[in-house]
């Protein structure tokens, strides 16, 4: 990976750690080893912002959490992310989500939040695992209730990488913003009982009760599931650069895996389910299974 790419990234490293501290350019050269024209030279041109935008857009989706999840006043928010006045706070928040934060605080409705994918992970590409040096996969049976799946479909996408290329990388911030049942955003593989016409197998949503009426954002759709059975597969924690192979390695082992053994045989009328992939945690796919 060249040098260019891993300086951004230790850029935004930098920024998603002090983002509740002043950040200067000067700040940001140290980290890239670059002088600081040259670093937003290249912080712009691999993440398509600056840096002043690039660290408002992140403080004002943490600061749209903040609301929602927690008992605070608007002008402590502002303040504590780094806003000179909670004027200016309430007019970037409402340029940035289209409502007043104190508004939203009171009702929370899906907005789109700034996620900062690492631009070295944009370089990294699927490549053929060394199968003999598979990590531990964790297999569980879970039981999942009846429940609706808010969903955005793409155009003919059968995995994440052309889902963002059809859809947009922004749609998970839209999803994070959401309640959801399990507490974050899915990604679902549809059968076929479950997609349009030309539709994607490939969506991203979330997961909320069977009777629940909220009004859809614009351009997404809803599904109701059927209470089921799954089998978790989880790999073992991963750095974050290697999420390629901690995926294939859990894929692996879930193709693999006989459900008879337990009882089970593979139930393919349900979706399957991925989590977002976190290295802290381990990769998480879902597959249903009947007895």
């Amino acid at each position: 990976m060249n040098e260019q790419v891993l300086a951004v990234q230790r850029m935004q490293d930098y920024i998603q750690t002090h983002l509740e501290q002043e950040i200067f350019l000067s700040d940001l050269s140290k980290e890239s080893l670059f002088s600081p024209w040259h670093s937003y030279r290249l912080f712009q041109s691999y993440t398509g912002q600056t840096p002043t935008e690039y660290i408002r857009r992140l403080r004002l989706s943490k600061s749209a959490l903040r609301l929602k999840q927690e008992d605070c006043r608007v002008i402590d928010v502002a303040y504590d992310l780094g806003f000179g006045s909670v004027d200016g706070y309430q007019r970037a928040f409402r340029r940035e989500f289209g409502c007043n934060p104190g508004e939203y605080a009171k009702n929370p409705v899906p907005v789109t939040l700034f996620i900062p994918y690492g631009v070295k992970f944009r370089e990294l590409r699927k490549e053929v695992s060394d199968m003999e040096n598979l990590q531990s996969v964790f297999v569980q049976v879970i039981q999942k209730p009846e429940r609706k799946v808010i969903i955005k479909r793409g155009i003919n996408a059968e995995d994440y990488f052309a889902y963002c290329e059809e859809v947009g990388c922004d749609v998970w911030g839209l999803l994070t913003s959401m309640d959801s049942l399990c507490g974050e955003p899915v990604c679902l593989w549809l059968p076929q009982a479950y997609k349009k016409p030309n539709t994607s197998t490939y969506v991203q949503g979330v997961e909320v009760a069977a009777d629940d009426h909220a009004s859809l954002p614009e351009g997404f759709d809803a599904i109701t599931l059927p209470a089921a059975e799954y089998l978790m597969f989880q790999g073992e924690p991963f750095q974050e650069e290697d999420y390629c192979a901690a995926i294939a390695a859990v894929q692996h082992a879930m193709n693999r895996y006989d459900p008879s053994v337990i009882g089970y045989i593979w139930d393919d009328t349900n979706p399957r389910v991925q989590l977002e992939p976190r290295g802290v945690r381990g990769y998480i796919e879902l597959r249903a299974v009947k007895r």
